[in-house]
């Protein structure tokens, strides 16, 4: 049986190993079920202006060719007793967004609201029911 001195050393030399190996991050991609991935079109393209970039068929890829930080949230509730979104989308207008949405009749399931950690946004479904959070940070907040 070891002892408690070696266990010690046993799990100081394994985490040495583990920060040898790391793996740096480079995307995460958020994958969707859809019968018929070419129904994101309209809703993506059209409200959100991102463009195909990958289309096998039965995967399609959107993209807004911005360069983003890797992030991915775990959350209990979405925020102001909101439900936790599928998806968070931030634009840069909010505003035209929300026109765009109005516009294709969209129904808005939350908001638009000015949240207390320097957000404005609302929600919305997407083509495959998936809950999307649209948000705009905004500048003059330092919540975050």
């Amino acid at each position: 049986m070891a002892s408690g001195l070696q266990l010690s050393r046993n799990f100081i030399t394994h985490n040495i190993r583990l920060r040898q190996l790391q793996v740096k991050v480079k995307r995460i991609v958020s994958n969707i079920a859809a019968a018929s991935p070419s129904g994101a079109e309209e809703f993506y393209e059209t409200i959100f202006g991102l463009k195909v970039v990958m289309d096998l068929g039965w995967i399609r890829t959107y993209s807004s060719g911005e360069e983003m930080t890797t992030q991915i949230s775990f959350a209990s509730e979405g925020g102001s007793g909101a439900p936790v979104p599928d998806l968070s989308i931030e634009v840069d207008d909010l505003e035209a967004a929300l026109a765009r949405v109005k516009r294709a009749k969209i129904p808005i399931e939350y908001g638009p609201v000015s949240e207390p950690w320097g957000v404005r946004r609302f929600y919305v479904r997407d083509p495959f029911g998936k809950l999307i959070n649209v948000l705009q940070h905004d500048p003059l907040s330092s919540s975050l």
